[in-house]
């Protein structure tokens, strides 16, 4: 416990999944915990929760940052409540999918905006704080950015994703002087209110376990365990790469 200990973590999407996960453990490990979802009802049953468990998390809901308007307005009331800025990390997406021939454009421009802008955005705006006192990026990516599918149209998804990748590699270059570590993080298939319907059912789990070595899907928590360490000091000479989460998939 203790591990970020007085650090102060803005995480995008805590209203649920991956995003509820990083806030309670990053509050359990001592982070002053400032996030954010578009869903407002989620994201006070994740006050309602780190209440009853003693912790506390700042910042509201109905918060859309694939606007660059919203973006800067989360960042400096992050920087009003908490004084300055240690982590930022962009977790929050929102994807659509089809093939090439039959995505709209619509779809694409807002899988785009909603998987690589909204990275952009808060980076951009969080940037001059974290150099302050040097600080950490993590950005979720997924292995979308290394594979395509035979399964369903994930070519918005990818690119978005791969866009991630690319651009956490370029703000670890940018970051160096200032001391802003930068990395991103590639999940596989994780069991979250998004993916559980489908993984409820045994004929879609079994396409979305195919080719996963481990043959579970992987937790939330795991994938906040990978973040937490890369947010500590014990990652002090880790920047500019991916970090797979996906239980063997990519080792195939």
């Amino acid at each position: 416990m203790g591990r970020i200990e007085g650090k102060v973590a803005l995480i995008s999407g805590t209203g649920g999944g991956q995003g509820r996960a990083a806030a309670l453990r990053f509050a359990r490990e001592g982070a002053k915990v400032f996030g954010c979802d578009l869903n407002a009802g989620a994201q006070q049953e994740t006050l309602d929760l780190m209440q009853a468990e003693g912790l506390r998390m700042a910042g509201g809901g109905s918060v859309d940052l694939s606007d660059p308007v919203q973006a800067s307005a989360w960042v400096e009331a992050a920087v009003a409540e908490f004084g300055c800025i240690d982590i930022l990390y962009n977790n929050a997406s929102a994807a659509r999918f089809g093939s090439i021939a039959d995505m709209s454009i619509d779809d694409w421009h807002y899988t785009l905006r909603n998987e690589l802008d909204i990275v952009f955005f808060p980076t951009k705006y969080a940037w001059p704080h974290l150099a302050v006192r040097g600080g950490v990026i993590i950005n979720i990516s997924s292995v979308a950015a290394w594979g395509a599918s035979t399964v369903t149209g994930i070519g918005a998804h990818s690119a978005a994703k791969a866009g991630v990748v690319a651009v956490t590699r370029q703000m670890a270059i940018e970051g160096i002087k200032s001391r802003i570590r930068a990395v991103s993080i590639s999940p596989g298939v994780i069991a979250t209110p998004g993916t559980l319907p489908f993984l409820a059912n045994p004929a879609t789990r079994s396409i979305l376990l195919d080719g996963v070595p481990m043959e579970r899907p992987g937790e939330s928590d795991e994938v906040v365990a990978t973040a937490l360490f890369i947010a500590s000091d014990e990652a002090s000479y880790i920047t500019g790469t991916d970090i797979v989460v996906d239980g063997g998939m990519l080792a195939l």
